[in-house]
């Protein structure tokens, strides 16, 4: 069972969110990641007309983020969203943090048009110690088949 995670606020992301961000990057398996680069792919996900990066910021410090995008599909009317990174600290998992993430970045995809949600059926990053399929499974996301 969870913990709820006290004092949690999900927000957009921002460039001086960057040294957190590439922290949590380095958890994710991705340790060549620069501060001022990660602040210049901020700036452009807060330019990002069809996608959201967000942050969960507990006791004013940011322990988890998400980045979801939105496509058109080419087979039906719509848009499908798309969770492209989900992270949170190692020291605050299993308090739903994840989860509210998750529901933020559904409702930022519904505004963006969005009539389904999927995430990679497997992760591509080096050090993940869980599937996205299996992280999937425990939330009800769709899981994109192929990927």
């Amino acid at each position: 069972m969870s913990r709820a995670a006290p004092s949690l606020t999900v927000r957009a992301a921002r460039p001086d969110d960057a040294a957190d961000v590439a922290a949590l990057l380095v958890e994710l398996g991705y340790p060549d990641n620069d501060v001022d680069d990660v602040r210049r792919r901020l700036a452009a996900w807060e330019r990002e007309a069809a996608g959201a990066a967000l942050v969960a910021e507990q006791h004013g410090r940011v322990v988890a983020a998400v980045a979801v995008t939105a496509f058109p599909y080419l087979e039906r009317e719509g848009r499908c969203g798309r969770v492209v990174a989900l992270v949170v600290a190692a020291g605050h998992r299993g308090q739903g943090i994840g989860r509210r993430l998750v529901e933020a970045a559904e409702a930022a995809a519904a505004s963006f048009g969005c009539v389904r949600m999927e995430s990679p059926a497997r992760a591509t990053a080096p050090n993940r110690t869980t599937s996205t399929g299996a992280w999937a499974t425990r939330t009800g996301a769709t899981t994109a088949r192929g990927t």
